[in-house]
Formats: structure tokens, C-alpha cells, sequence
């Protein structure tokens, strides 16, 4: 049978136990093989120095996969005013605001972890908002529909109605307002996951760098935030893409029913970054 033909199973979006906690004890395998490598000199800072950042780095990913499933998605059938979200993918949109806020918590990374998570959150969710402010600016006004929701029959924070907005033959269109809210928070998170992975990562590579020797002090600093930022950005982008075959398609924000599959894709997440995590901390392993 061909991929078109194909029907998706019954359980298709359910939760997996037996792939999830295979998923699971893989990830634990690779801490305790970075607490290992830590405990044996391999990489620099000590054992629980070593298993801190990892676990640091999983928990990113985690808010990262977490977040992306509140931003609201309407793919090319949006850009119809056929369908409710932002006319892109959700590893484009996604990755677009996370990297607002990891560029943001970057710029704050020497003020301190708080105000770095801070900065990042906040740039995550500005980016987000100005998003969504304008993509609705551009239906209402420049397509002429109001904004409203397919999947639900009123906005669960306005009370609005939505079927009497709601066009024949279309599964809604625009940002309705729990869109918008979902937008900012998922923005929120992937920020703030996005810079906590490159704090650590950078805390970690300015703990290292200096102990291979071949690195002068005054290159140390630029050495490190050009590594954190590479596999930061790279493992965003690892999360963002499984975060949307875990969706597949479009997805309306926190209300709609493909909200409910956000476990699958932190599982996935949480593998996912402890294969790439390691690896990240590797660089700097003093062979």
C-alpha cells in the first residue's frame, strides 16, 4: 500500500507506553554514561557538575517540545482563511520563536541565569505576540473574516461563540483569542528552554575550554558562546521537527484535541537531547 493510500491507525496520536519507556531508559543509559565520563576525568567539572548540566539540557528540550503545542498553526490551508493559525510550518514558526528568546537570553547570559531565562522567556513570547497581532491585523482587515475556532464552540477564556463567526465549509480562520494566549505561552516556553540549554551549554564549554590547553584565555569566551550557539540552535531544531510530526498538520493552540499528544513529544525530546547533549559536551572532552 502507498504512503497516500495508507489510513492512519486507530491509536495514531496515543500515548506509547512500551516505545516511551524504552525511549526513557535509553536517556537514563546516556546520564549515566555522562556521570561516568564526568566521575573519570573525561569531561571537566566532576561527575554531578557534568550529570547537572545534562539534566539541565534534557529539561530545555523538554519545555521546548512542550511549548511548541501551545502555538497555533494553520499551515497553507490558514493562509486561505480556511483553517485558524499562522500560515507556516511548526517547525518554521516554532523555531522562529524560540530562537527570539534564545537570541534574547543570550544577550542577558553574563547578568545571570535568572535574568537570561527571563530575557529569553520574554523575547520568546514578544516575538510570538507580534506575530499573532499581525497575522489577525491581516485577516481582519486585509481578507475581511473574523477570527474563529473550528474545534471548539466558544473560546474557553472569552466565552465567545464561535460558530456564528465560523464560515461554510471552512474549519475556522484567524487567531481566536485562546490562539493568541497559546501563541505567547508556547513562545514563553521555547525561550526559556532554548536559553537554558545554551547557558548551560556555555557554562559548561567555559568550564572545559580552558583545561585542553590549545585554547588562549582571550579566546575562550568567543570560543564558547560560538559552540553553545551552534548546538543550541541545532538542538532547537531537533526538538521543533519531532514536536511536528508529533502534531502533523495544523493545530489551533491549547484547546485543540492534538494538544492532548504533548507527552510523546517530551519523551521524544528528552531522548532526543540526551543523544545530542552528550555529544555537544564531548567536544570538550579532554582525551
Amino acid at each position: 500500500m502507498s504512503a497516500i493510500a495508507a489510513k492512519p491507525g486507530a491509536n495514531a496520536g496515543s500515548f506509547q507506553p512500551v516505545p516511551s519507556v524504552i525511549a526513557i531508559i535509553i536517556a537514563i543509559v546516556l546520564v549515566g554514561v555522562a556521570y561516568f565520563l564526568g566521575s573519570a576525568g573525561i569531561l571537566a567539572g566532576g561527575a554531578m557538575y557534568v550529570l547537572q548540566t545534562l539534566s539541565l539540557i534534557i529539561l530545555g528540550a523538554a519545555l521546548i517540545a512542550f511549548g511548541v503545542h501551545f502555538v497555533p498553526v494553520g499551515g497553507a490551508p490558514a493562509a486561505m482563511g480556511q483553517a485558524p493559525g499562522i500560515a507556516t510550518g511548526v517547525a518554521m514558526l516554532a523555531t522562529g520563536a524560540g530562537l527570539a528568546g534564545l537570541f534574547g537570553g543570550a544577550w542577558a547570559a553574563e547578568l545571570g541565569l535568572g535574568v537570561a531565562l527571563a530575557s529569553g522567556a520574554i523575547g520568546g513570547a514578544l516575538m510570538m505576540a507580534i506575530t499573532c497581532l499581525m497575522v489577525n491585523i491581516s485577516y481582519v482587515f486585509g481578507m475581511g473574516i473574523p477570527a474563529a475556532s473550528g474545534k471548539v464552540l466558544k473560546d474557553p477564556i472569552t466565552g465567545d461563540l464561535q460558530a456564528a463567526y465560523k464560515s461554510q465549509g471552512t474549519e475556522g480562520h484567524g487567531l481566536p483569542f485562546i490562539s493568541y494566549v497559546g501563541g505567547v505561552i508556547g513562545g514563553l516556553f521555547g525561550g526559556l528552554g532554548g536559553t537554558l540549554i545554551y547557558v548551560e551549554l556555555l557554562n559548561f564549554y567555559n568550564a572545559g575550554l580552558p583545561a585542553l590547553g590549545f585554547v588562549g584565555a582571550e579566546d575562550i569566551n568567543m570560543l564558547s558562546v560560538g559552540l553553545a550557539g551552534i548546538f543550541a540552535i541545532g538542538m532547537f531544531l531537533v526538538i521543533a521537527v519531532l514536536s511536528a510530526y508529533n502534531i502533523t498538520g495544523t493545530i489551533e493552540g491549547p484547546h485543540d484535541p492534538k494538544f492532548k499528544r504533548f507527552p510523546r513529544a517530551i519523551v521524544a525530546a528528552i531522548l532526543a537531547s540526551s543523544v545530542c547533549g552528550l555529544v555537544a559536551m564531548l567536544v570538550v572532552a579532554l582525551f
